[in-house]
């Protein structure tokens, strides 16, 4: 049973590798592409794009958990694997309705994909076993921002225009990754809860199938009743109100690092020829703060409390230096350029290694933030884990999604403001937060 478990949390983990190496890479390099396609009827924007994909993901939350309890999580994963499949293959053949058709389902997707995870993971874990196999499943996935970033530097090094044929190969092969990817879901194998859950409905043969579902679906509606008072409560507490601001900063950086950056990177002037190859650059370097930060601080600290403080504190000041790096390394119009090259010079000369370094400090700086809001939420809401968790995936996307949106109209300066302004304040909320668990230890040890 434990190599079953142990078989199924690896076959996961490398699904979501190829699932997401094409995914990532695609939200990395989409606003790129879309500005050099030679298509005069497109006229779609890959701000507004994953905009919408967080906007609908954010609200998708809400009915996922009903899904994966009617149909499973194998087939639920199966399913949203075709969706972010359909996703990727619009870009090969590019048309404005299909890209906004797919942006909607593909946020509904992801809702499902990642509850149904997080359902999977929790099934084929115990008590003994649950840190090693996220550990194992978070490497994986973390490594999906390595190669499909690796091939875009290979591919784009030395060009200045993104061609037709370029765009179809690069997509046709993250089109083969999440294929591969959805594909592995049917290789998982039933849990032993799953198993026992099977013969208990098989053994009632006074059920029909359809009745069988049917029984499923009332038992999973009234367990997502349930969930959502507790969401209203919780939302509420004091606790959840304080570290809102912490949860919605994550969302801003979220998408600055995954969609904006590198566009950005893409579209210097002053890098010539390098520039569109940096965009994989840059993403490479992203995943390998995200490792390192999520190594550090995500196993090393998850159990002192004392820490997080240090460890959030440490995640502002990495961004902070990051974003005063990138306001003088890079063109203040370079995110909103219409073009696919920036007109404005910055203060400095463009430099390859400080927009790498910044590359690095962004992803270190994001592991920091949410590897303690997991931990501080979880030694909170250790019995309201799913509730207190849906929230923060709800205000994080909400705000990704809005910052998407306003990424295509605002110049750089503007968008670096608003992180520093709502960093500061998160980081603030999370002191006193933090500040209000350790005086309610020392009540209780009084």
């Amino acid at each position: 049973m434990a190599d079953r478990r142990t078989f199924n949390v690896v076959i996961l983990g490398l699904g979501f590798l190829f699932i997401f190496t094409a995914f990532t890479t695609c939200g990395n390099v989409e606003q790129t592409v879309v500005k050099s396609l030679e298509n005069g009827t497109f006229s779609g924007s890959g701000y507004h794009s994953l905009g919408i994909i967080y906007g609908v993901f954010s609200f998708s939350n809400l009915l996922a958990p009903t899904v994966v309890a009617v149909i499973g999580a194998k087939m639920t994963m199966f399913m949203s694997g075709l969706l972010y499949s359909g996703y990727i293959a619009v870009f090969i053949i590019p048309s404005s309705w299909a890209f906004y058709l797919t942006s909607v389902l593909i946020g509904v997707g992801a809702a499902m994909l990642w509850t149904a995870q997080g359902h999977f993971l929790v099934e084929n874990s115990e008590a003994s076993t649950i840190n090693r196999n996220t550990g194992m499943f978070w490497a994986l996935l973390q490594c999906s921002m390595l190669f499909g970033n690796l091939y875009i530097y290979f591919d784009w090094n030395g060009r200045t225009e993104i061609s037709d044929s370029s765009r179809k190969n690069i997509f046709l092969s993250l089109l083969v990754a999440s294929v591969l990817g959805t594909l592995s879901f049917l290789v998982l194998r039933k849990s032993h809860h799953e198993e026992e859950m099977l013969s208990e409905e098989e053994g009632q043969s006074l059920l029909s199938t359809p009745m069988m579902y049917k029984h499923r679906a009332n038992t999973a509606l009234q367990d997502a009743k349930s969930e959502f008072k507790t969401i209203l409560q919780l939302l509420k507490a004091k606790t959840i109100l304080l570290l809102s601001p912490c949860m919605a900063y994550s969302g801003l950086e979220l998408s600055f690092y995954s969609g904006v950056y590198g566009t950005c990177i893409g579209a210097t002037t002053q890098f010539g020829e390098a520039a569109k190859g940096l965009i994989g650059m840059s993403g490479i370097v992203v995943g390998i703060g995200e490792i390192v930060g999520g190594g550090l601080f995500g196993l090393l600290c998850k159990n002192n409390r004392f820490r997080r403080t240090s460890v959030v504190f440490l995640g502002m000041v990495v961004h902070f230096v990051a974003f005063y790096l990138i306001f003088l390394n890079l063109p203040d119009d370079a995110p909103v350029v219409f073009s696919t090259t920036t007109q404005k010079k910055p203060y400095l000369t463009p430099s390859v290694s400080i927009a790498l370094l910044c590359s690095f400090l962004l992803g270190l700086g994001d592991s920091c933030f949410n590897t303690q809001l997991y931990s501080i939420l979880g030694r909170v809401y250790a019995e309201q884990s799913t509730p207190a968790f849906a929230i923060f995936k709800f205000i994080q996307s909400v705000f990704a999604a809005v910052a998407f949106f306003y990424s295509g109209y605002l110049l750089l300066m503007w968008q670096l403001l608003l992180m520093i302004i709502l960093g500061f304040t998160g980081t603030l909320c999370f002191f006193v937060v933090e500040r209000m668990q350790n005086f309610s230890v020392d009540l209780q040890e009084y």
